[in-house]
């Protein structure tokens, strides 16, 4: 079976892989594995490629069920919403990529100047090696496989390392992964803050993190050491500025705010309503009462926060302004209600950090471009929406708004469009992802010129140059 021949998928070995030992030995022993089967190119083929993606979505498949009730116990997530925005996401990157794999792995011809002729020269797509993907507890599926996606259609060995705080989904993606992907190119490592050290310590080709800011001035840091390129996936105050109190406005901000429970990186994290509030405020309590009820605590539909520590994080917030809809909560369950903010601390921490909960400020301005320079007066966000009707206005903040997007009308929306790149900018983080942009972002686009010895065609630009030389270069250059 030579280098180029693509491998079968290993068979299932009883009911799961043995996991990787979280000693340090143990893990330098298994990268040290992924990297000589990298450096054998079995990953290069797009057979093998494509082989891969069918496994992890033949994975997703035959363990649905295990999944959502993973997902449900780490964060309480419905059946419904937990496949939508979890499973469904990663099923279509894959489609996307199976398709369109082979047009994304063909080279492309440049031309060639006059004075190299004949030649030829063209950019290649390369396999970076070997990728630390490190992943959040939000989404601890989708942000998971997802940039996992990416690292298997550009051609590179992968090592996951997913949240301890969603252990349940941690779990089985380190027992079930292994049974469909090839265990000599990718392996699923758990563990906590001194496991991430330890990877981190490593030298890798790659390294993909999603979280928050923090920790990813940490790995930034720590690729520095060995020159490691990065992809920061980070967060934010999301802006959404409102210019009509539109059904449908309210509507929208209310199920792109209060899926997961607030707890997305896209989410709007506040509100700019240019003029009187109270319109939209309405609208939003209306908005939130048709989709959880009026007893949203008990409702199926909605999640819980996923620790202890972020929940009276979230109830301090409540402090720092007045709550105008919502604000129960339920310590047992740790459960929050969907809660409107109004007149709020810009100084508090409701306003200075990411809030990252079922919590919605809005705050009034008088104009649009008073709203404009609010956003700019801030770290750059990784999403900014504009709620309005006028080309003339959606102009304007796409030309004036900085963020990783710009989303007019539809918050969130950008997130199921394969083809458009995910990432920050900023504060909110470096290099995208989706698609063939997550193929681009992994792989190296190498360059490769071809030229004949048999003529040799470069006699006019060696020394001694003489003044017809030097006229022949001059033409030629």
């Amino acid at each position: 079976m030579g280098l180029f021949t693509s491998n079968p998928l290993p068979e299932p070995v009883g009911d799961s892989a043995p996991p990787v030992d979280e000693h340090p030995s143990n893990i330098a022993a298994t990268l040290e594995n992924l990297r000589q089967s990298a450096d054998s190119r079995i990953t290069h083929p797009r057979r093998f490629r494509a082989q891969q993606l069918r496994g992890l979505e033949k994975m997703l498949d035959e363990h649905l069920q295990e999944f959502l009730e993973a997902l449900e116990e780490d964060l309480g997530k419905g059946p419904t919403e937990a496949k939508f925005s979890e499973v469904d996401v990663v099923r279509a990157e894959i489609d996307y990529a199976q398709r369109h794999l082979a047009e994304w792995m063909d080279s492309d011809s440049v031309k060639v100047p006059l004075a190299l002729q004949p030649a030829m020269a063209k950019v290649e797509p390369r396999p970076l090696g070997v990728v630390l993907i490190i992943g959040p507890w939000n989404y601890p599926l989708q942000l998971m496989l997802a940039p996992l996606v990416a690292a298997i259609a550009a051609g590179n060995a992968a090592v996951l390392k997913p949240s301890e705080i969603a252990p349940a989904t941690s779990g089985s993606l380190a027992k079930f992964l292994p049974l469909y992907l090839d265990r000599r190119v990718y392996a699923v490592i758990e563990g906590g803050v001194d496991t991430a050290t330890t990877l981190l310590a490593e030298r890798w080709d790659h390294i993909f993190f999603t979280g928050g800011e923090k920790v990813a001035k940490v790995v930034a840091m720590a690729a520095a050491k060995h020159l490691t390129p990065v992809t920061l996936e980070l967060g934010g105050k999301s802006p959404a500025v409102v210019d009509n109190h539109l059904p449908a406005t309210a509507k929208r901000l209310a199920y792109a705010k209060f899926m997961n429970v607030g707890q997305t990186c896209v989410a709007p994290d506040y509100v700019l309503c240019i003029g009187d509030s109270k319109p939209l405020i309405d609208r939003l309590a209306q908005a939130i009462t048709s989709f959880y009820g009026k007893d949203p605590l008990t409702h199926q539909d909605l999640g819980r926060i996923i620790s202890r520590r972020h929940f009276d994080r979230l109830l301090a917030m409540l402090e720092q302004g007045e709550v105008v809809h919502g604000g129960e909560y339920d310590e047992q369950s740790l459960r929050i209600a969907p809660t409107i903010m109004r007149n709020v601390d810009l100084e508090g921490t409701l306003m200075q950090e990411e809030i990252f909960g079922p919590i919605l400020p809005v705050i009034e301005v008088a104009n649009f471009e008073e709203a404009l320079e609010f956003i700019a007066a801030r770290p750059t966000p990784l999403a900014a929406y504009l709620m309005s009707e006028s080309p003339r206005l959606q102009s304007i903040f796409s030309d004036r708004v900085r963020a990783g997007s710009i989303v007019h009308n539809a918050p969130l929306a950008q997130m199921i469009v394969p083809s458009l790149p995910f990432g920050g900018v900023g504060a909110s983080g470096m290099g995208s992802y989706h698609g063939k942009h997550g193929f681009d972002r992994l792989s190296q686009n190498r360059a490769e010129l071809s030229k004949t010895t048999v003529v040799d065609t470069l006699s006019a630009i060696y020394p001694p140059y003489s003044w017809a030389k030097r006229k022949i270069i001059d033409r030629l250059l």
